[in-house]
């Protein structure tokens, strides 16, 4: 079999995850043990559990993977294991197995960082397309993160702008718990919003009419807060649905004013976006619609590869290695950690 063949392994918050990747493109086998149904019923991750169901299945899940492509550890090139952010606990749990099977195969080992990980996702192809191509713009929106960077053709990144407070997907899930919905919320209420009116609430956009490429969100969900609580308080009935789309339309004029004045401004017309919020079906309309519009292209990943995975970690250790980033059996689990820092090798 031709071509440059990672092992990816993902373990950063409830996703028990490992994948093969050729070439930083082409996904041959993936594998996944998802921990949603415990955590349902906390409403939300909780850290200690989501470390100890990495620790029981972490080596099943890549046995299972190499026994899907047919393949044995002395045919892979290397390992790629997401090392930072995320949960400290469930890092250290991917970390370590993966340092133990770099030891014991003698395959190269590299850490990769998660945000870098979604952005790669967009680079993978699957069977509608060929995989977007750099250079390009990234849009991260994910629970923990939202920002533009521009990623260059050797997969560097330079952040443009970010979050000051809430991310998106933040606010998604705060939201969604306001409104009553069951973990995981942010799914749910962009399905709710397609039910209700966009403009039966004026929410706030913050932020969208200042000369930079920052976000804030945290206003947006105490406004959902207020006004909900000013109506029950009232005894006036609410419509979820109508706050939904209301809360999502403000969300996606933000994000997607931001990101088109970003291709203005760097004049890269090629816009790829990462993160869980990136299979939001408002999101993806609106975004589509305004590249339309502007004459910019506009390249989602498959909505499987939205969410944690590893095979968007395998691609971007894929990338990375040919930028000649390696790292030893010192590789610890950051909790958090830049992704500056991790495209110099700074931080170990």
């Amino acid at each position: 079999m031709n071509g440059l063949l990672l092992l990816g392994i993902e373990t950063s918050c409830d996703e028990t995850a490992a994948a093969i990747v050729r070439d930083g493109r082409v996904v041959l086998a993936e594998s996944i043990a998802s921990q949603m149904d415990v955590h349902a019923r906390f409403g939300g991750v909780v850290p200690e559990v989501a470390s100890r169901r990495h620790v029981a299945v972490v080596t099943r899940v890549v046995a299972d993977t190499l026994s899907q492509a047919g393949l044995a550890f002395a045919e892979l090139d290397g390992i790629a294991v997401t090392y930072g952010p995320g949960l400290l606990g469930a890092l250290l749990v991917g970390v370590s197995a993966a340092k133990g099977m770099a030891l014991a195969s003698g395959l190269p080992l590299v850490g990769v960082h998660h945000i870098a990980g979604h952005v790669a996702a967009a680079l993978l192809a699957d069977e509608a397309d060929a995989g977007a191509r750099l250079p390009a713009l990234a849009l991260v929106v994910s629970g923990g993160h939202t920002e533009i960077l521009r990623v260059d053709e050797r997969f560097g990144f330079t952040r443009l702008g970010g979050t000051i407070d809430d991310a998106a997907g933040e606010a998604y899930d705060k939201v969604a718990r306001l409104l009553g919905l069951a973990y995981p919320g942010g799914p749910k209420l962009d399905q709710l919003a397609l039910t209700g009116n966009p403009e039966a609430y004026a929410f706030p956009r913050s932020l969208i009419d200042a000369p930079n490429f920052d976000f804030s969100f945290s206003g947006l969900k105490t406004a959902v807060a207020n006004e909900l609580n000013r109506r029950r308080q009232r005894g006036e009935a609410v419509d979820i649905a109508d706050v939904a789309a209301s809360f999502q339309q403000a969300v996606c004029d933000v994000l997607v004013e931001k990101t088109a004045r970003a291709v203005a401004a760097t004049g890269l017309h090629r816009v790829v976006v990462a993160g869980g919020v990136a299979a939001n079906q408002g999101l993806r309309r609106a975004l589509a619609e305004r590249a339309e519009a502007d004459g910019f292209t506009v390249v989602f990943p498959p909505r499987r590869l939205c969410t944690d995975n590893a095979a968007m970690i395998a691609a971007a250790g894929y990338f990375a290695m040919r930028r000649g980033l390696r790292h030893d059996l010192h590789l610890n689990a950051h909790a958090t950690v830049s992704l500056a820092d991790w495209q110099c090798g700074r931080v170990v």
